[in-house]
């Protein structure tokens, strides 16, 4: 009987077809950047304050500048120890009575009562425009600016599930296709629907589709590669992510207004609408529907494009068996090991996102530039994995792995008690502090299918990966609320959540050069001398084509 990989390896591993694929669907990981992190210029909120548009109309007729109506609106509040204008209260003042005058700009209001803002706000933007501006999304109605992102979690976490069923279903071409379409629509009504409820229910349906269709082509790519390629190519791939973080803060620069940079960010899935046409089924997929006569018809082209022929006679095509479908919840915990082990890499996960999200969140709100800072915060990414090549197959996985959360989590715990006055130092820890959790989100990937036996090894990475999306969910309500309490309280948390999860990352196993479980038995690891990679991992890594589809950088990094 023959396989696939038989197959591959007469067509060619990575050979012309191979990279003109992958170099097509590389192109689906920028706009995703664009989905993920994009609120940081959508629902910017700026320097805002209660509008009195007595005080307004007095300051158009008399030429005053914007502090001298501010100072004359708002009172001074105790914010992180600092006496500055509030946000979301005003003077009470009878204007009628007292009598507002070009030269009153300079009376003394400290005296009146105050109350919460009773019109709307004033933002000092610039003449830029997001959704929080325009929605006014602030005081006591900013939480709905972290539904924005929360919703978008929702999205993720059912898209992952579904599309996972879709594309075994149906295939991995006609799912993608499904995707595009509704990334289309969904993305264009968000940017002109008017409600924002409504936009917050487009904005799950965009993040319900935008995953699948990222999970779908990342599984497709290595479905068509060879063994030896998978890992380089998953990386690569998700290093696409960080270059569409690149270009994300160009765009927001130059685009002021947030509804036509959402119109950017779904234009390219019009694009992708092609691809139907110009990337084929996926060999391996066709053979588990019993369509082996599709399947060597399609590989039989992917030889011609490679320049390569096949030189066997291959008639009968059958695929490795993959997870047993009666593996169940119950055999995650079922052993005290598999139970270590499933609630260490649910909570590595869930810290992933919730660190990764709401420190590139935070640039929005760290009242320095947010395009230079969000632009000097994505170059970070790219050393992660160059670092992972490098260090995986030389020290293991284990010890980078929880080096990197503790870096992040000394970065970020370090990073708060640094006074704004250092500017370049407090940047410099926090880059530091990115590159750490990029670092981990990534390497979460590799070790949760490493450490599952064969026959639950799909099911544990979806199960522990779902703590990923909850994670997202989680991340803007304690950035956004607690920042509100003081601002560097968020990195005091997610320094302490990232120490606890390295530390337990110390209890798991290393796992370099160690053949992969089939059985739970062979879960029962010790901690393995490290050496030369097996190649019976290697071979094995061949049954991992569903397990990394979960992973979230989204994974970056982004």
């Amino acid at each position: 009987m023959t396989t696939f990989d038989d197959l591959l390896e007469e067509v060619g591993s990575f050979g012309r077809c191979q990279r003109r694929i992958f170099a097509l669907l590389c192109l689906l990981s920028l706009p995703f950047s664009g989905v993920y992190v994009g609120i940081v210029f959508q629902g910017f909120t700026p320097d805002h304050w209660c509008r009195d548009s007595v005080v307004v109309q007095r300051r158009e007729a008399c030429s005053w500048s914007l502090a001298d109506s501010r100072r004359l609106t708002v009172p001074l509040v105790n914010s992180s120890g600092v006496l500055q204008p509030s946000s979301c209260e005003q003077y009470e003042v009878d204007w009628n009575s007292t009598g507002l005058t070009c030269d009153t700009q300079e009376l003394n209001l400290s005296g009146a009562p105050v109350s919460s803002c009773k019109d709307a706000w004033e933002y000092d933007y610039e003449g830029r425009k997001s959704f929080v501006t325009e929605f006014d999304l602030v005081c006591s109605d900013g939480w709905l600016v972290d539904m924005y992102q929360c919703t978008l979690n929702v999205g993720f976490l059912v898209g992952s599930f579904a599309f996972g069923y879709f594309a075994d279903r149906f295939g991995r071409k006609i799912s993608f296709l499904m995707s595009n379409i509704m990334n289309a629509i969904s993305g264009i009504v968000l940017a002109v629907i008017p409600n924002y409820i409504a936009i917050l229910v487009f904005r799950a349906i965009f993040g319900f589709a935008v995953k699948g269709g990222w999970m779908t082509c990342y599984v497709l790519l290595t479905e068509i590669v060879g063994v030896e390629y998978r890992r380089t190519v998953g990386i690569l791939f998700q290093m696409i992510f960080s270059v569409g973080v690149l270009i994300l803060p160009l765009l927001a620069y130059y685009i002021t207004d947030w509804r036509w940079l959402q119109v950017v960010i779904a234009a390219p899935y019009f694009l992708f609408l092609s691809y139907y046409w110009l990337i084929p089924e996926s060999p391996r997929w066709l053979i588990s529907q019993n369509n082996s006569s599709k399947a060597l018809e399609i590989t039989e082209a992917m030889a011609k494009e490679n320049k390569r022929k096949l030189t066997k006679n291959f008639e009968t095509l059958t695929e490795d068996v993959g997870d047993s479908s009666s593996a169940s919840l119950l055999d995650l915990i079922r052993t005290p090991n598999m139970r270590k082990h499933t609630f260490i890499l649910m909570f590595n996960w869930f810290t992933s996102a919730v660190v990764y999200q709401g420190l590139i969140m935070r640039v929005g709100i760290a009242r320095g530039n947010v395009y230079i800072d969000f632009l000097i915060s994505g170059l970070v990414e790219f050393p992660a994995a160059f670092l992972i090549l490098f260090t995986i197959e030389r020290i293991g996985r284990r010890l980078p792995f929880a080096f990197a959360n503790i870096i992040a989590g000394a970065s970020c715990i370090i990073s708060a008690f640094i006074p704004d006055s250092m500017f370049w130092f407090k940047t410099v820890v926090a880059c530091i502090g990115r590159l750490g959790i990029t670092m981990a989100f990534e390497m979460v990937v590799f070790v949760n299918t490493e450490l599952y036996p064969t026959f639950v090894r799909n099911l544990g990475v979806s199960v522990c990966s779902t703590l990923c999306d909850i994670g997202g969910m989680v991340s803007p309500f304690l950035l956004y609320r607690l920042a509100a309490i003081w601002l560097e309280l968020p990195l005091i948390i997610f320094g302490v959540v990232a120490f606890i999860a390295g530390g337990l990352v110390l209890l798991l196993p290393e796992t370099r050069g160690v053949p992969l479980p089939e059985t739970i038995d062979d879960n029962m690891f010790v901690f393995a001398p490290r050496k030369k990679e097996n190649p019976l991992e290697t071979q094995q890594m061949s049954k991992l084509l569903k397990s990394d589809v979960t992973s979230n950088k989204e994974t970056t990094s982004v």
